[in-house]
């Protein structure tokens, strides 16, 4: 089973990144999740030869959920520590929605995901992490959002777009 560490710092030069994944705000300050089979997750994946954090979580909310974000930050890394293997590092990073495009297939996976607007009172409902890692993370985001992002109304209105 793996351990998780959050760490709102840089990652080590020494540290492998296998993935990056986003906490991303709406306007109105609601966080866009990802379901797939019922499951509620954030968006990400691995990063490309030669590709920036910025990049990889730009072209991940493409493929995935046809979003295209602007305003995106570093955030923090989760170390995992896992028996038998070196650890590594998962990358979190915040960004803003800029255009919600018409849902498609994962260029990749071809399997269609569904989008659902979650208020940042209930995300860590729906994503039901078991760790304190994931949740601290979460606070984290929401807590530079509020610093990094003017949003000018806010919603509890949770729904699928």
């Amino acid at each position: 089973m793996a351990n998780f560490t959050w760490n709102n710092c840089a990652v080590p030069h020494n540290l492998k990144i296998k993935q990056v994944y986003g906490v991303v705000f709406s306007d109105d300050k609601r966080i866009i999740l990802r379901v797939e089979n019922d499951k509620y997750k954030l968006t990400g994946g691995k990063p490309e030869e030669n590709e920036s954090y910025e990049e990889t979580l730009k072209r991940e909310y493409i493929e995935e959920l046809n979003i295209e974000l602007e305003d995106i930050y570093y955030l923090g890394y989760l170390l995992v520590e896992e028996n038998g293997i070196e650890p590594y590092a998962q990358v979190r990073m915040i960004g803003k929605i800029k255009r919600i495009n018409t849902s498609c297939p994962d260029i990749d996976t071809r399997k269609q995901y569904k989008r659902f607007f979650s208020s940042i009172n209930n995300v860590k409902k729906y994503l039901n992490y078991k760790d304190k890692a994931g949740n601290l993370f979460i606070d984290d985001a929401i807590i530079m959002a509020n610093k990094k992002y003017q949003f000018e109304k806010i919603s509890d209105i949770e729904n699928f777009v």
